[in-house]
């Protein structure tokens, strides 16, 4: 804030109680001490010190100029508020859409993940059956199948990545000031993602992991700008 005066406010301005004080000491040495006056007088007083100053920088707000600086403030910062909601909407927005295509994502790999079982099987199966002189238990193929493929099964990772993404929703629409519980909650998404990504073993999974991450990447980056 400034206030910018008139020129006649600008001008420079007599200390009078301060002058009289120095007449006065020039008067009592004349007295005391018989040291004459000096003839110039007024030229010898105007360059005493502070004799002549400025008006103070620093000099209080009357009331109606306070008033006046008052409503700019409160101007100033309802503008702020009314942007700062709209930054808010627009970033509420933004991660409904990112938590929504993670969601979208992670299911569309169901179909992918329920065919890789057969696809592992016939792998296997066809590299066994190209060596003539290996003998297999088929029982034991089978059962080592079934070890192999809950290894790489991916339920529980997609059932707490679910739970995360609701979690994130609900403390959204929450109370302020949830900036670094969004953030855990974020990070705790990506670890789901990347377990996803290290079982995924088909070339169409990893792209959908990739495009998980970076979904997930400019949620990290939006909940920085949020309290």
């Amino acid at each position: 804030l400034w206030v910018e005066r008139e020129e006649t406010d600008q001008m420079a301005k007599l200390n009078g109680p301060l002058i009289k004080k120095y007449i006065e000491q020039f008067q009592e040495a004349n007295s005391i001490y018989g040291i004459p006056m000096p003839e110039n007088l007024t030229e010898v007083i105007l360059r005493m010190p502070d004799a002549v100053s400025k008006q103070d920088a620093t000099e209080e707000l009357t009331e109606e100029e306070w008033a006046v600086a008052r409503k700019v403030a409160e101007e100033a910062v309802e503008q702020l508020m009314n942007f700062r909601k709209q930054e808010g909407k627009a970033l509420e927005q933004k991660f409904h859409e990112k938590v929504n295509n993670i969601e979208a994502l992670m299911k569309s790999i169901e179909p992918y993940e329920k065919a890789r079982t057969e696809k592992i099987r016939q792998r296997l199966v066809e590299s066994l059956s190209s060596i003539p002189e290996v003998e297999y238990d088929r029982g034991r193929l089978e059962q080592e199948m079934i070890f192999y493929i809950e290894k790489l099964d991916i339920n529980e990772e997609k059932q707490r990545l679910f739970h995360h993404l609701d979690y994130f929703r609900e403390t959204l629409n929450g109370e302020y000031g949830q900036g670094k519980k969004l953030g855990f909650i974020a990070q705790e998404m990506g670890r789901e993602i990347n377990t996803t990504g290290s079982k995924s073993n088909q070339a169409e999974m990893q792209n959908i992991v990739v495009m998980m991450k970076d979904e997930l990447e400019q949620i990290k980056e939006q909940v920085l700008n949020v309290l």
